[in-house]
């Protein structure tokens, strides 16, 4: 029997880090052929292209899928499984396959699918990666400290009913075979070493836990765990689950919406003027891409809470139009004319 094809699921929370990961990753993968599966939340595909634009020949273009319709978890049959079939009907099928799921996505219904009659026999999970945004952490954003939600819904007038927030983040975490404190150097040493142990002592038996910066870690500790999740997902359920995982995953909850606006003047200025607008109108992520007047480069920007991050990654192309494009995601009601004008202002 042929070996199957091993496939790593990367997870985490929005802007923990994943696509930082994943490029690092493709950048040292000792002469790995590896294909990308990239879940998008939102129209505008800043993750697939960031990845695109790496240069690297372990991952050519062709080798980058995008799943843009929907969150993965509930998009199996109509987008994962069909993705899968291609990518294994390659007369030159990958040696490792990568999946980014959407932040905002179950590990555990991904992990299943690998069960179907179609892929089964042929890939296996070698690990679910879940990466952890460690700074986000500390200050009770996106986790499951329930003092620091309810804190923070207490002073929020316009939060008007629950959030699968915690929930997500449980999922995430009991689904892992290896769990990425991630941002570990914007962290003091004893921050960092407290969320390690604490995520530690949380995880199954057998789960791994280490500390990265900016998704730094070696292609040997990422790949090859040998995990077979696939077979094991009984022992991945989160205390909060009883029925069917759409009871706690509504994505009605969320949203996310496109600002299109031309080049900008001042990259550091633009990139205070989000972390204002960011605070204002409490949104969740922010990334996209900006022209720069008198720059040929083109800025990428990712935000997860009011922490901006800019960084020139190649230059724009002879078609390609200077302009800039963000994409905003929020819970439910975010107030799109007012973002928009405070963002093109």
């Amino acid at each position: 029997m042929a070996r199957k094809i091993p496939a790593t699921v990367i997870t985490g929370f929005l802007g923990a880090g994943k696509t930082t990961l994943i490029r690092h990753l493709i950048g040292n993968a000792n002469g790995r052929r590896i294909a990308l599966i990239i879940n998008e939340f939102g129209d505008l595909n800043v993750d697939g292209e960031v990845l695109r634009g790496c240069g690297d020949t372990g991952c050519r273009d062709e080798d980058v899928v995008e799943l843009a319709n929907g969150c993965i978890c509930c998009t199996v049959a109509e987008d994962f499984i069909p993705t899968m079939e291609m990518l294994l009907s390659r007369t030159e099928p990958p040696d490792h396959i990568v999946i980014e799921t959407s932040g905002l996505a179950l590990p555990q219904p991904l992990v299943q699918a690998f069960n179907w009659p179609e892929i089964r026999t042929r890939v296996t999970v070698d690990g679910v990666v879940t990466v952890i945004d460690g700074s986000a952490v500390i200050d009770g954003r996106f986790a499951h400290d329930e003092d620091a939600v309810a804190d923070r819904r207490e002073a929020d007038e316009t939060i008007d009913h629950e959030t699968p927030l915690s929930e997500l983040f449980e999922d995430q975490l009991a689904c892992a075979d290896l769990i990425v404190v991630n941002k570990a150097d914007l962290l003091s040493p004893a921050d960092a070493d407290t969320l390690t142990a604490r995520f530690r002592s949380e995880a199954r038996n057998g789960v791994g836990v280490i500390k990265a910066r900016r998704g730094e870690i070696a292609a040997d500790i990422l790949l090859g765990l040998n995990a077979a999740a696939e077979a094991d997902t009984a022992n991945r359920k989160a205390p909060h689950h009883d029925g069917d995982h759409h009871d706690a995953h509504d994505h009605d909850e969320f949203e996310s919406f496109d600002v299109d606006m031309p080049a900008i003047a001042d990259a550091n200025a633009f990139a205070e003027r989000i972390a204002a607008t960011i605070r204002a109108h409490d949104i969740l992520r922010l990334k996209g891409f900006a022209a720069v007047a008198g720059k040929p480069m083109r800025l990428v920007v990712q935000a997860v809470g009011p922490r901006v991050e800019t960084y020139f990654d190649r230059p724009f192309g002879a078609d390609e139009a200077r302009a800039t494009r963000l994409v905003i995601i929020g819970e439910t009601g975010l107030d799109r004319t007012a973002i928009t004008a405070a963002l093109q202002s």
